[in-house]
């Protein structure tokens, strides 16, 4: 398994970042190559990317989900992954989201992606055009407080 963890600083209070980071299905406006991403129910969400002309399934499972703190998931079919999003006050108004995957490259074309940086540097994007995402539009789409455990 490879492991990233990447930070970001938002500009925009805690529950507002947490709210927006839970709306699942809006992940395609800032995560680039991410097609779909389908919220089954509560647990379970359906994902479709399409990376370096490879198109590629999975089903992941949330198994932690405490709001305004952090949502841990895993891969519970096709491409094998494990993840945390952790939320942080970083100031006030202002909040630290950080990042944590690890992941099976599958193939060549992703194992030499990963051995260059350009899966590491794809997350980091991500959280910059998720950052632009929630600081452009000044209000969140939605937001779900519920727990799990």
């Amino acid at each position: 398994m490879e492991h990233i963890e990447r930070s970001i600083e938002v500009d925009a209070p805690i529950s507002a970042v947490y709210n927006q980071w839970t709306q699942f299905e809006e992940f395609p406006r800032f995560m680039e190559g991410v097609e779909e991403v389908r919220q089954v129910d509560e647990k379970r969400l359906l994902w479709r990317v399409k990376f370096w002309g490879k198109e590629t399934e999975w089903d992941a499972e949330i198994y932690e989900q405490i709001p305004d703190r952090r949502i841990a998931w895993q891969s519970i079919s096709g491409h094998p992954n494990t993840g945390v999003v952790s939320f942080e006050t970083s100031s006030p108004g202002r909040t630290l989201v950080t990042l944590v995957i690890d992941y099976e490259p599958l193939g060549t074309v992703e194992r030499l992606a990963d051995f260059l940086g350009l899966v590491s540097e794809k997350v980091q994007r991500d959280l910059e055009k998720f950052r632009d995402y929630i600081e452009g539009h000044g209000v969140t789409t939605g937001g779900w407080r519920g727990e799990i455990h």
